[in-house]
């Protein structure tokens, strides 16, 4: 079986001269990158990083990014991307205290909350900036005089290439260890299945420490000898555009959240300028994450002429574990499991379920991490008995193996011991036409039940009342299903992803239950 540095070397012997990571100002062909990585790989081994060591990268998009993450794969040393998102030292702290990282790879941007953060991390030796000015380390200098040829590591195919931390939604983050076969195994099964091509362009807008742009952009680009367009962030979206139509980019991957956003932004004028020019060679758009409205979905690909292929997994899973194609699509559905992995629904005591039953999904094969970094009972505790990641996600498979997505388990309401699933109840809200974006929380009652809750955000310059919402909620949901309180507000908690936490809309109306009246 094959490494992360097979990969990267066989890409570059087979197109050495074709362009890789691209940005607005810079090209490296896929040749250059691999010689910039060896240079970088052998710096760092002369600055002792070792085989198994763990060491941080906080950065933007960038071929920096791609770089410092194989230079890394090349010693066998362990790629633990963070969230640069996370501003807290403390937090920061925690993540480079619970992998023991050595050092950290970061941009001048982050490094005052970093420094903070390795002040209390006493295994970080280094902070090794891509944007040095003088007196700072520089992690380019690392390569300067060292000849492009690290050590040779042994780096097998069960070795950790990488720790991401999951997003934190169910308490502390746990660190997600993914081998290099995981990896490896994810990007070719993905990129077979979607039917990808040499000739493809890619664009990365989503963060890279995120599993879905690793392996659904970088990975797959490196698998498939792509170019990959780069934006260092997803907004504002006006220069990833202009890099799209630029660069003639064929494969778009992007969170619902915008989908919709450019849904709604296509039409009169703009939609003719968003078709014909900045989507003009797209042939393919992929959606994963979070659920994904089917008006979202309708509207999109209505206005742009563009199919969506929506696909599911988690960082568990490397991610990807099941995803439709151009040839087999299924309306709602999140497709059929790619090769060398499996699907199951079970029922609270992990007994597997019949097609069309509701449980939780579970999922097998060569995508499935290793286990959670130094948390021997949260990994026995993720698996069922006989070996199955329990996934935490309600959904449904139908007779040809369609997996339907219907809700996360803690996401899940009950009323008077009748399930309901928020994102069904999101996926109908959406459609008012004064609603931007909305999520759904189950409150605690008196009685030990469950009320709904609905918080709207509206579309720019939209005013609706209260009481019309709720007459829309009581036009299109059953009883049972209808919020009994709404609330609008200016945005919702999100992550990186831009997905909306829930966890942090339950806390605060937590927090308000407890809150004594006013006297």
């Amino acid at each position: 079986m094959k490494t992360l540095n097979d990969l990267l070397d066989e890409a570059a012997r087979l197109s050495p001269e074709k362009p890789f990571l691209v940005t607005a100002d810079q090209s490296s062909t896929f040749s250059q990158a691999r010689g910039r990585i060896l240079g970088l790989a052998a710096g760092l081994a002369a600055k002792g990083i070792r085989k198994g060591d763990c060491v941080a990268i906080v950065h933007r998009n960038s071929p920096r990014f791609v770089e410092a993450y194989f230079a890394l794969a090349r010693l066998g040393a362990v790629a633990v991307p963070l969230n640069f998102l996370v501003q807290k030292p403390e937090e920061l702290a925690f993540m480079l205290n619970d992998c023991r990282a050595v050092a950290v790879i970061t941009q001048r941007e982050f490094l005052k909350g970093l420094k903070a953060a390795a002040a209390q991390a006493p295994s970080v030796q280094n902070v090794w900036l891509t944007d040095a000015a003088s007196g700072e380390e520089s992690l380019s200098a690392l390569s300067d005089g060292q000849g492009g040829q690290p050590p040779a590591a042994g780096v097998t195919e069960s070795d950790v290439a990488s720790v991401l931390y999951s997003s934190g939604t169910t308490g502390t983050p746990k660190g997600v260890m993914l081998t290099h076969r995981n990896l490896l195994t994810n990007c070719e099964a993905s990129a077979a299945r979607l039917g990808l091509r040499t000739s493809d362009v890619g664009l990365c807008i989503l963060p890279m420490f995120h599993s879905f742009a690793w392996t659904g952009n970088v990975l797959v680009a490196l698998k498939m000898r792509c170019k990959l367009v780069i934006s260092p962030s997803i907004a504002p979206p006006r220069p990833w555009l202009q890099l799209m139509s630029k660069h003639g980019v064929t494969l778009f991957a992007a969170v619902p959240q915008v989908y919709s956003v450019l849904a709604k932004e296509a039409c009169g004028f703009q939609r003719l300028v968003l078709k014909w020019w900045f989507f003009r060679k797209v042939r393919l758009a992929i959606s994963g994450a979070a659920p994904l409205a089917p008006a979202v979905a309708e509207a999109f690909e209505k206005a742009l002429g563009v199919p969506i292929l929506e696909g599911y997994g988690l960082t568990e899973t490397s991610p990807v574990a099941t995803i439709n194609t151009l040839k087999e699509r299924r309306p709602r559905s999140v497709g059929r499991t790619i090769e060398g992995a499996a699907v199951k629904v079970v029922s609270e005591d992990e007994t597997s379920l019949p097609v069309g039953s509701e449980g939780e999904i579970c999922i097998k094969g060569d995508n499935v991490m290793k286990g959670y970094l130094g948390l021997p009972e949260a990994t026995r505790e993720a698996f069922t008995k006989d070996g199955w990641f329990k996934t935490g996600d309600v959904g449904a498979l139908d007779e040809e193996g369609y997996l339907y997505i219907r809700d996360r388990k803690k996401d899940m309401i009950i009323i008077k011991g009748l399930k309901v699933f928020s994102a069904q109840v999101e996926a109908t809200l959406i459609e008012h036409p004064a609603v931007a974006e909305c999520a759904v929380i189950g409150v605690p009652d008196e009685h030990g039940d469950e009320t709904i809750k609905a918080f709207f955000v509206l579309k720019p310059g939209a005013t609706v009342e209260k009481s019309e919402l709720m007459k829309f909620c009581r036009a299109k949901l059953d009883p049972y299903k209808r919020p009994r309180d709404i609330e609008i507000v200016d945005a919702l908690p999100k992550n990186a992803l831009q997905k909306v936490l829930k966890r942090d809309l339950r806390a605060r109306e937590l927090a308000k239950a407890k809150r004594p009246a006013a006297a």
